[in-house]
């Protein structure tokens, strides 16, 4: 049975749209997809996923386990990037280990995206309020990331100026952020009968534009593993080890504040994944001197590909 699942997570489609495009970049298939369609596809997801869990918080409003759910995820992330930073801190600089800390405590929105069709393929529901659980998860680590690279600079070469509600506003108005929570809003206040309008637009082609952008994904991901590589062993063991350890915990622990398989996964998964969108933007700021050609690549090139071929079935066998 857990063999099964794995082999029918490998065989998504979405999943194989994936290693469609590291092909095509490793064969130097001149393949592309538009900067402007990709970032059309890129907010269609997050809208999409936004709407449709407000209208799924309209339905089962607002109870206690839906504010434990929200501290548990607050939680998460300020706990993860405070002691990953003590173990990166011991290989890397001080900058470097703060932005690689604040991505992982920082969560992915398109790992939140595989997760739910992965739920999808078990016919397993998850709440509404997950949605508003990834949301909340962004800033808080891009703000512990910051503090503890203040701290810990000698020189205050990364804190230098820059105050820690600049970067929290900066991290709460991001782009991805505001859309997912601005969809969740309005998903949540609009009409039902009025809703249904859209609902073609919002579920019934969402799956085809995820194959799209995992397959973009796929080959941004080919094109900027070369140049990470660089940086050793130590890296690429911990952008698969962490995330496993996170999601695993996570997995089991989440039994205490939901019964609820489907968010216990969404928990889980969480958990383990991390930011190459919100956090690159933030750390552009907060730690001009640490390497997005580290912290990136260690997120989408090494850590989402695991988490969407072996990391999702792992969580789910523990949760079961």
């Amino acid at each position: 049975m857990q063999f099964q699942i794995l082999i029918s997570n490998l065989t998504n489609p979405t999943l194989l749209f994936f290693l469609l495009g590291i092909i095509a970049v490793r064969l130097k298939s001149d393949l592309e997809i538009p900067a402007s369609s990709s970032k059309f596809i890129s907010l269609y997801l997050l809208f999409a996923i936004g709407f449709k869990g407000g209208q799924e918080l309209a339905v089962s409003g607002f109870n206690a386990q839906i504010v434990y759910a929200l501290l548990f995820g607050f939680a998460l992330a300020a706990i993860i990037p405070f002691y990953t930073f003590h173990v990166l801190k011991r290989k890397l600089s001080v900058s470097d280990a703060g932005a690689i800390a604040a991505s992982y405590g920082s969560v992915s929105a398109v790992t939140f995206v595989a997760a739910m069709s992965f739920l999808e393929l078990q016919k397993i529901a998850s709440g509404g309020h997950m949605v508003a659980v990834m949301a909340l998860m962004e800033s808080p680590a891009i703000i512990v990331g910051v503090m503890l690279m203040m701290h810990y600079d000698k020189e205050k070469e990364a804190g230098q100026n820059i105050s820690i509600a600049s970067i929290a506003r900066h991290s709460l108005t991001n782009g991805s952020v505001l859309l997912i929570f601005g969809s969740l809003v309005i998903g949540f206040i609009a009409d039902v009968k009025q809703a249904e309008g859209i609902k073609p637009f919002t579920t019934d082609i969402f799956k085809g534009f995820l194959s799209i952008f995992l397959l973009e994904m796929g080959m941004v991901t080919a094109r900027r593993f070369s140049a990470f590589l660089k940086y050793g062993w130590f890296v690429t063991l911990f952008a698969i080890v962490i995330p496993a350890i996170n999601g695993s915990i996570v997995a089991y622990v989440s039994q205490f504040v939901t019964v609820e398989v489907g968010d216990r996964f969404i928990f889980a998964v969480l958990a383990a994944s991390a930011s190459y969108i919100a956090v690159p933007a933030a750390m552009r700021i907060a730690a001009p001197k640490a390497d997005p050609g580290l912290y990136v690549p260690m997120a989408l090139g090494v850590t989402f590909p695991f988490n969407i071929t072996i990391g999702m079935p792992l969580y789910y066998m523990i949760i079961q």
